[in-house]
């Protein structure tokens, strides 16, 4: 098994940017693909980024492209999920997700991760 552990949320002004680290342990930390989510109040958990077990390949979802940038440091066991240019509507809590069991690639949907941190919340003021 693997634990999860996000970090870096908080209160910021829309403009601002974040960045938001996810510290893993229990398994090697290049062995498995992973992804971060958000889910704001009311509203179902959505993808917002993916990288596979080696980093070399990354995907979007469409609002967050150009302003988030996800990455991994496979040598400190951390995701990292660089948010800029926040906006009022990316207000919500952030989680990451390991896949921990099959295949290898990009998993956009949540249920191609078996493994969830805890969260962190990310609020944006207008």
């Amino acid at each position: 098994q693997v634990q999860l552990v996000e970090s870096g949320g908080g209160l910021v002004q829309a403009g601002d940017s974040l960045r938001l680290s996810c510290t893993a342990s229990g398994r090697t930390f290049n062995n498995y693909p992973m992804g971060w989510f958000r889910q704001a109040p009311g509203k179902e958990r959505e993808f917002v980024a993916a990288i596979n077990e080696i980093g070399s390949s990354t995907h979007y979802m469409g609002s967050v492209k150009g302003r988030f940038t996800i990455s991994r440091d496979n040598a400190k066991n951390t995701l990292y999920l660089q948010m800029g240019s926040l906006k009022a509507e990316d207000t919500a809590v952030y989680y990451c997700a390991a896949r921990l069991f099959g295949n290898g690639g990009i998993y956009s949907s949540p249920k191609g991760y078996d493994s969830w941190g805890q969260g962190t919340q990310v609020t944006v003021s207008s």
